[in-house]
């Protein structure tokens, strides 16, 4: 397959999901604060289905990768697949208005790619350039985007309606974009979702033990994340206090002295016109 029907391929993807937002974002007005999953019917379905594919095939399968792969391949693999995700996160902070982290991220994904040789060493870290994991639905939220109705996709996983824009930006900005050939594409897909997955095995195994209803917890835990990550981590008290906090007044003065001297000034304007 030529390079031009690979990126055909692609932009194909992408224009679909572009295309669908639409009908799925009119779902937003079916969700409220006390009511954010009015599509529960179809989302247990669909989560159920998701559960029994990850038992009898991911699962398995993320088993014996990590059984056959040795500790420090498997590391590259999940910091090269970080190190192109670092490069949409940059963008994200950005667009967020958040330049010193967007400048931080920006510096990870140079040296990792670089000195790094191409993001499977992190040298980063130890460098104290943190990873950000910013997204698309974040980046929304930040905006003031609604979350809207959670909604469980086939294979995808859980999401929201404003959510899933992430999955136009996954498809146009992924590793699979460096790699030229539909048998190479979908290898680094398969790669990427097998190595993550792995990465979850204890996880999903605690998950399992614990949750007496798995659908409303693991959609109670990906609301409350999601909403975590746009408040960077503060409470909800915090941000109520933080949007009705009133607007600096930057004509008042600053310290004591210059108050006294404007009152000074205020009150030998005043004077000549109390003495006529």
């Amino acid at each position: 397959m030529s390079l031009m029907q690979t990126c055909l391929g692609r932009r194909a993807r992408a224009l679909a999901c572009a295309v669908s937002l639409p009908v799925v974002l009119a779902l937003s007005g079916c969700a409220t604060a006390h009511s954010p999953d009015p599509l529960e019917s179809w989302n247990r379905g669909v989560f159920s289905f998701n559960e029994t594919v990850d038992v009898h095939v991911l699962k398995p399968v993320a088993e014996g990768y990590v059984k056959v792969t040795p500790q420090p391949v498997r590391t590259g693999v999940r910091n090269f697949f970080g190190n192109i995700g670092d490069v949409w996160s940059s963008v994200n902070l950005f667009l967020q208005g958040r330049l010193k982290e967007g400048a931080a991220s920006t510096m990870r994904v140079a040296v990792n790619s670089t000195l790094g040789l191409g993001g499977l060493i992190d040298l980063a870290t130890p460098m104290r350039l943190d990873r950000f994991n910013e997204d698309l639905g974040q980046t929304l939220g930040v905006w003031g985007a609604p979350s809207g109705a959670y909604i469980v996709w086939p294979l995808m996983g859980p999401s929201s309606v404003r959510d899933s824009a992430n999955f136009v930006t996954s498809m146009t900005f992924s590793a699979t974009t460096l790699i030229d050939g539909a048998r190479e594409d979908n290898l680094a897909r398969l790669l990427n979702v097998v190595s993550t997955r792995a990465a979850y095995l204890s996880a999903t195994d605690l998950l399992d033990s614990v949750a007496l209803d798995k659908y409303a917890f693991t959609r109670d835990a990906y609301l409350q994340r999601r909403q975590s990550l746009i408040d960077q981590g503060r409470t909800p008290a915090e941000v109520e206090e933080e949007e009705e906090a009133p607007e600096p007044r930057y004509d008042l003065p600053e310290t004591e002295e210059e108050a006294a001297a404007a009152a000074e000034a205020a009150s030998a304007a005043s004077a000549p016109e109390a003495a006529r």
